[in-house]
């Protein structure tokens, strides 16, 4: 299993990722949350209602502390792990306002991420028994892209690049405007030439020229598996070869024994299915409002 430990960049991007988020939800204010009497304290169980892997505590979290403050709460289960329906996920106690103004907001979080969580979790097992490493893409919900790629690894596969900042992929539109893989790569290294430099090809021609020209990595698109064995007496040095065009993890058995190193799939983050949770409230009377307390049982 991969370390669940939020990379830093994913910390600091949550503040305002999840302000967002309850700007477009609540705007001016809840105004169906007024019918609640100011002062009423509840507690609330966000419960499953499916079996999933899960993933998106330090977003819900931060949804109830830019709520309110004094809001307390306690997870029953841990980030990466597998629950069944019926299990109680988190308890929660606090100002009702405050829980029924953030109920939607952080299960938005939990649905989405636990979704892209269990999704992995499920191309990660379908490779367990190969060499290969199954690798997400950029194709991310829009405002999401660091907590889907987090979830990736939550769920046990592995990051691509982040964006278009860190590593050059170098593609058809690129090669064809560089004037071809060689000029591209050349290009490539002369800009930044500790960034990684993959290329896309589409032919066996043209993976034979990304290897002599210096790739790092190629990525061979759509390639049939007849296509796949003619490049394997191809492959020196430490170069890695990735497969892509959609696939799915009933895919993952036949590409194992090529000489592949990476399997990526843009179905971690896009094919997914949003896991169903509920949350829902009981009253409490003479509770004491004590300070905000987040906590893991």
């Amino acid at each position: 299993m991969l370390n669940h430990k939020l990379p830093e960049k994913t910390k600091l991007d949550i503040p305002a990722c999840v302000s967002r988020a309850l700007i477009e939800d609540i705007g001016e204010g809840d105004i169906t949350a007024i019918l609640i009497p100011e002062h009423e304290i509840a507690k609330a169980e966000i419960s499953a209602n499916e079996t999933a892997v899960l993933c998106g505590k330090a977003w819900v979290n931060e949804v109830f502390v830019q709520l309110d403050e004094n809001v307390q709460l306690t997870w029953h289960v841990e980030e990466g792990h597998l629950f069944d329906p019926g299990t109680n996920i988190a308890t929660i106690i606090g100002n009702a306002r405050s829980l029924v103004s953030g109920e939607r907001t952080a299960l938005n979080f939990l649905q989405t991420l636990s979704a892209t969580a269990t999704c992995a979790r499920h191309y990660s097992l379908a490779a367990s028994d190969s060499h290969l490493k199954i690798l997400d893409t950029r194709k991310t919900i829009p405002g999401l892209r660091l907590a889907q790629k987090y979830a990736v690894t939550v769920g046990g596969c592995y990051n691509h690049r982040i964006g278009l900042y860190d590593a050059f992929l170098i593609k058809e539109n690129h090669i064809s405007v560089c004037g071809g893989i060689s000029r591209a790569i050349s290009r490539a290294r002369s800009i930044d030439p500790k960034k990684p430099v993959q290329v896309e090809v589409e032919t066996v021609k043209e993976f034979e020229e990304a290897v002599l020209a210096g790739a790092d990595s190629v990525l061979l698109d759509n390639f049939s598996l007849s296509e796949i064995k003619k490049i394997t007496p191809l492959v020196t040095g430490n170069i890695k070869i990735e497969i892509s065009g959609n696939l799915t993890a009933d895919d993952i058995e036949r590409y194992s024994s090529f000489s592949v190193s990476h399997l990526s799939s843009g179905s971690l983050t896009k094919h997914i299915n949003a896991i169903d949770f509920s949350m829902r409230l009981i009253r409490i009377k003479n509770a004491n409002n004590n300070k905000s307390r987040i906590t893991n049982n």
